[in-house]
């Protein structure tokens, strides 16, 4: 595939692009040939690794406008102005509704609804300027259907879709697109802290826990970083500029 095709040149923010995911899908498109940022609230323990990579590390936290712009703005004295966004940053919390306290709330809201809005925000107008830009939201099955104590986790997603598509129209006569990606369970660090956390609320073992959860779809499996980082990576080519408001699920055969 010419390299022309991908990423060669283009700057790419991808945020909670530390671990998880949002790293995976940041090795991808710095393999295809993009200039890629990426940034995480807490700093990163191998920041140094990172930059030797390639990459541009820096401090970012999504729910705070200031940072935001901070963040922005250093990435074009670095590479320029962004071309590619991919909001991977998320959180989650385990609580029934009647549970939530409106920090736990408000914090999970802030950081997968409130942050997406304030980096498109940031990163939308040199996108329209361009006539050329690519914004994919993590998402998640959750924002389609729903599962006990993860309330604020799947009302957040769901407002995220929402967004999308408001973006996607905004931008659709300016050679923008914005999309979402919806996975089930994917195995990364924050999956790992939730079935710690679930085994101890069911009795099980973390390993059948674990099981558990993957033979909730059809394929009996995690989906694994990777996976994301791939089709990720084709939503910011060239190679589809039509494909755009839409939530492309990769759920495993999965409602969940």
């Amino acid at each position: 595939m010419a390299k022309e095709l991908w990423h060669k040149d283009k700057t790419a923010i991808v945020t909670g692009g530390t671990s998880g995911i949002g790293f995976a899908i940041a090795q991808t498109l710095l393999a295809r040939g993009a200039n890629v940022a990426v940034g995480s609230r807490q700093p990163s323990a191998d920041e140094h690794s990172l930059e030797k990579q390639g990459f541009f590390v820096g401090q970012l936290d999504v729910c705070q406008t200031p940072s935001v712009q901070k963040f922005v703005d250093q990435v074009r004295t670095e590479f320029g102005e962004p071309d590619i966004l991919v909001n991977a940053a998320g959180v989650s919390v385990h609580h029934e509704v009647c549970g939530h306290s409106d920090e736990d709330w408000d914090g999970v809201i802030e950081t997968n609804l409130n942050g997406p809005f304030k980096m498109t925000r940031a990163c939308l107008p040199a996108m329209m300027s361009n006539q050329w830009g690519r914004i994919v939201n993590i998402a998640s099955t959750a924002a389609s259907t729903a599962v006990a104590t993860h309330a604020a986790y799947c009302a957040s997603k769901a407002g995220l879709l929402g967004l999308t598509r408001a973006v996607a129209l905004e931008g659709a006569d300016s050679g923008v697109t914005c999309t979402a990606v919806s996975p089930t369970w994917v195995e990364t660090e924050m999956l790992r802290s939730s079935i710690e956390k679930m085994a101890k609320r069911s009795g099980q073992t973390i390993a059948e826990q674990r099981a558990e959860i993957a033979s909730a779809n059809p394929q009996n499996r995690l989906v694994q970083p990777e996976e994301i980082a791939e089709l990720v990576s084709f939503l910011c080519s060239n190679l589809s500029p039509a494909l755009t408001m839409e939530d492309v699920q990769v759920n495993a055969g999965a409602h969940w």
